[in-house]
């Protein structure tokens, strides 16, 4: 018998996702091989049939996914809640970002900012366009390709501010992480689990999403920057 798991998702959760694989399979001696990538990619890869056990992606992704017939209906989980955060290149001045007009400066005055694509970017964008500064904002911002870490491209100096899920800006050389955005223009992405119709082992699939679903696992989220859903 296949003793592993098979799993995909987006990049937000792959740290954290690695450490709990690793501890999965210390305690069920149960291998569990977790695939990252862009959160779109990960999305197209599903609906186009490739063959995984678990996904893991935005809870609004993985709803669509289930309403779809991707994903087994009643076997999603809510895993994580992730704040998206701002970084700027180590031993640059840190810009205030602790209220909403401090935030909108920082980016009115950064020669350029980075961004990623999936929520944080979407939510980013929304905050450009609240503020009436598309053009002179990101018309001259670097959106960071699929799979490509923010942090990389601040750290190399193409950007002045880089926003990203904290969970993916945190431990990454070359940056320094401000903070995270304001309560009042903060967005908290909410990642699920679910089973793959793909799936040939979904009891043992199942398994796997309660745990990483469960209350044990909250401790190893906190330290990878996100918080228990």
């Amino acid at each position: 018998m296949n003793r592993r798991i098979a799993g995909l998702s987006s990049m937000a959760t792959r740290h954290i996702l690695a450490d709990l694989a690793r501890d999965y399979e210390s305690r069920n001696g149960i291998g569990v091989d977790i695939r990252s990538m862009g959160g779109v990619e990960a999305a197209k890869r599903v609906r186009g049939g490739e063959p995984t056990d678990v996904v893991v992606l935005a809870s609004r992704v993985i709803q669509s996914l289930e309403a779809e017939g991707h994903v087994v209906k009643g076997s999603v989980r809510d895993f994580a809640r992730s704040e998206i955060a701002v970084a700027v290149p180590a031993g640059s001045p840190q810009p205030g970002v602790d209220t909403e007009q401090a935030v909108r400066r920082a980016m009115l005055d950064a020669r350029r900012i980075c961004y990623s694509t999936g929520p944080s970017g979407d939510h980013l964008k929304a905050l450009c366009e609240k503020w009436g500064v598309v053009d002179s904002v990101l018309g001259r911002a670097l959106v960071a390709p699929p799979g490509v870490p923010v942090a990389s491209l601040v750290a190399r100096g193409d950007a002045d501010l880089g926003f990203q899920q904290l969970s993916e800006l945190m431990g990454q050389p070359g940056i320094e992480i401000v903070g995270s955005l304001p309560p009042e223009i903060q967005s908290v992405t909410v990642f699920s689990a679910g089973v793959s119709s793909k799936s040939a082992k979904q009891e043992a699939a199942r398994a796997l999403i309660a745990y990483l679903a469960s209350a044990e696992t909250g401790d190893m989220k906190r330290r990878h920057g996100m918080e228990p859903a």
